[in-house]
């Protein structure tokens, strides 16, 4: 293509709201442009790239005997009460009502849409195993959305569904998408990691996320020497080795004023005191039941780690008043001392349900806490003697300092980019909505499902992220809107312009595009946005490599330029496709 035609308006500046770096290369490439707060209009550069990392996706799903499908975007209201996800799925679901008053949403995902469409035609175990999947636009209404295309409220997703007549099947399968997953995003040219995931609200009992590691991503992932890895969400830590106490030196409990001051932090600070030694207390309402949960003052409760140790299926903070009418003081001054005996006699309050304390809550001595009274704290709290949780757990969200769980050793923490999840869903969604077969035994039952999602333009902001350096992008080869860029040097001269078309031409030939630059532009110019732009390899031609017979080559990720004979040119485009994945 050249880019004289070519509709590209790259910008010098990228906007002031930008607020990360593939956003504002995304701009400043011609990439994308904001239509409204996170909906963004694709750039026809950017859809190539949209496009390519589609058909890596489909090739691989393909070759482990995907079927691809194309399913709505409006999605009526009846399905969804019959998971029960109109009710509780929250704000981010997108309420639409059309001329007849029938209530319908935006997908944000696809799961009741896609077992509808498999519980009418499928009856048998025969016809298990099916993998669909499809391309579609979704939409979650994102209080803040941020980060460009990677929180953004409209996007292109890869979702996918399996369906099977057995767990022992289902567990095969989410092994042959995981693999799959492997393939997808070694292909697409990006440094990964399959980590240990939280199902959250899709459901299922087992789930992986594959992220892509770069600095700037914006969630944690812990990570162990001895192959361990896991999102801090899910990451599980191994319990520190125990202290004992030596009774001399337990101090007794104190009162303090402390006004004004109901953070870790604030209180810390005023009494001179390590985070460590803080008892953090916090209120959940379990399926409608109280819950207080222990944590170290610098650990932050981790709710699906309590969520799942309580075995319910709803959990929220509790409100102020919950605090008020079980502690008798306002969220921040709360503590765990004599908590189940502070019920005021002859007023209405709440049974407390459990007390949930972290492990590492066992190791505090003369600890701090909210005294249960408005301003003030206690020192001197000690296990066994002022409180005895009703159980303990591994409940915090996983932080330096921890050890893994199957080693034991001290984990690590990297930065990453969800660009994919894969989940075995088991029957939630089938039981809700009928999707049964007859077994081999001619019993009737539920379906067992996976779910293997792809963030598409997500990829592509991780694939930024990843990869750029102060002067732009740098695609991976098999990804790249185009493999080259061809900057014609002098375009108006023949020689240059007859060669330049050489080249164009040999470049098609091996089934590879170019972006040629043509356009009456100084060579800085061209050359600012070739980097910018960041296709994985450039060739120019100008009268000076013509003297010689030749070309000069450069790859964008290499500061060093080399020359080709002309007459070599079709042998180095060989070489250069044999490295696209």
């Amino acid at each position: 293509m050249k880019l004289s035609k070519y509709f590209l308006p790259t910008l010098r500046e990228a906007p002031q709201d930008a607020d990360n770096v593939s956003v504002k290369l995304m701009f400043r490439a011609g990439i994308i442009r904001k239509l409204a707060s996170g909906i963004y209009e694709w750039l026809p550069l950017g859809l190539r790239v949209l496009q390519k990392i589609e058909n890596i996706v489909r090739d691989e799903l393909n070759r482990v005997d995907g079927m691809e499908v194309r399913l709505p975007v409006i999605q009526p209201k009846e399905l969804w009460m019959e998971t029960g996800r109109w009710q509780v799925y929250g704000k981010e679901l997108l309420r639409i009502t059309d001329r007849k008053d029938s209530e319908f949403c935006f997908a944000p995902t696809a799961e009741e849409v896609i077992t509808n469409m498999v519980r009418r035609d499928v009856s048998s175990y025969r016809q298990l195993p099916i993998l669909l999947y499809q391309f579609g636009l979704k939409f979650r209404d994102e209080i803040r959305p941020r980060f460009g295309v990677m929180r953004s409220r409209e996007f292109l997703m890869k979702d996918g569904y399996s369906f099977h007549a057995t767990e022992e099947d289902a567990q095969k399968w989410y092994g042959i998408l995981y693999g799959a997953y492997e393939k997808i995003f070694t292909r697409c040219g990006l440094s990964f990691k399959p980590v240990e995931a939280d199902s959250g609200p899709i459901g299922g009992d087992q789930s992986h996320e594959f992220m892509v590691i770069a600095d700037t991503g914006e969630a944690e992932i812990a990570l162990c020497s001895c192959g361990y890895a896991a999102n801090t969400e899910k990451a599980e830590v191994s319990e520190a080795p125990g202290r004992t106490a030596d009774p001399s030196k337990l101090n007794a409990m104190a009162d303090v004023p402390t006004p004004g001051l109901y953070t870790v932090e604030d209180v810390a600070k005023f009494l001179k005191m390590n985070k460590k030694q803080f008892i953090k207390t916090l209120f959940f309402l379990a399926d409608g039941q109280p819950v207080m949960a222990l944590v170290r003052g610098d650990h932050e409760l981790n709710e699906g780690k309590l969520r799942r140790f309580l075995g319910v299926k709803d959990m929220e903070k509790a409100p102020q008043h919950i605090y008020e009418a079980i502690a008798g003081c306002p969220a921040g001054f709360a503590g765990p001392v004599d908590i189940k005996n502070k019920y005021a006699a002859g007023k209405d309050t709440l049974p407390l349900a459990r007390v949930i304390a972290d492990n590492a809550v066992k190791n505090i001595f003369n600890g701090v806490s909210g005294a249960n009274k408005n301003d003030t704290h206690t020192t001197g709290i000690n296990l066994g003697r002022d409180y005895t949780p009703d159980a303990f757990a591994d409940i915090h969200v996983a932080a330096e300092g921890d050890l893994c769980p199957k080693c034991a050793k001290p984990l690590g923490f990297k930065r990453g980019i969800e660009v994919g999840q894969t989940f075995k869903l088991g029957t939630k969604y089938s039981k809700s909505l009928k999707c049964n077969i007859l077994d081999e035994h001619q019993k009737e039952v539920p379906m067992v499902m996976g779910c293997y999602g792809i963030g598409v333009t997500r990829t592509v902001a991780a694939a930024i992220e990843q990869g750029h350096d102060d002067w732009g992008i740098i695609w991976p080869p098999s990804i790249a809107p185009f493999e080259f860029s061809l900057v014609s040097i002098e375009s108006a001269d023949k020689a240059v312009a007859d060669a330049s078309a050489s080249v164009y031409e040999a470049i098609k030939a091996e089934g590879m595009d170019a972006l040629w630059d043509e356009r009456d532009e100084r060579p800085g110019v061209k050359f600012k946005d070739a980097d910018l732009i960041g296709l994985p390899w450039r060739i120019v031609v100008s009268t000076k490599t013509l003297k010689d017979g030749e070309c000069e080559f450069k790859r964008r990720a290499s500061k060093d330029a080399v020359r080709w004979k002309l007459a070599e040119v079709p042998a180095k485009l060989k070489e250069l496709k044999a490295e696209i994945k």
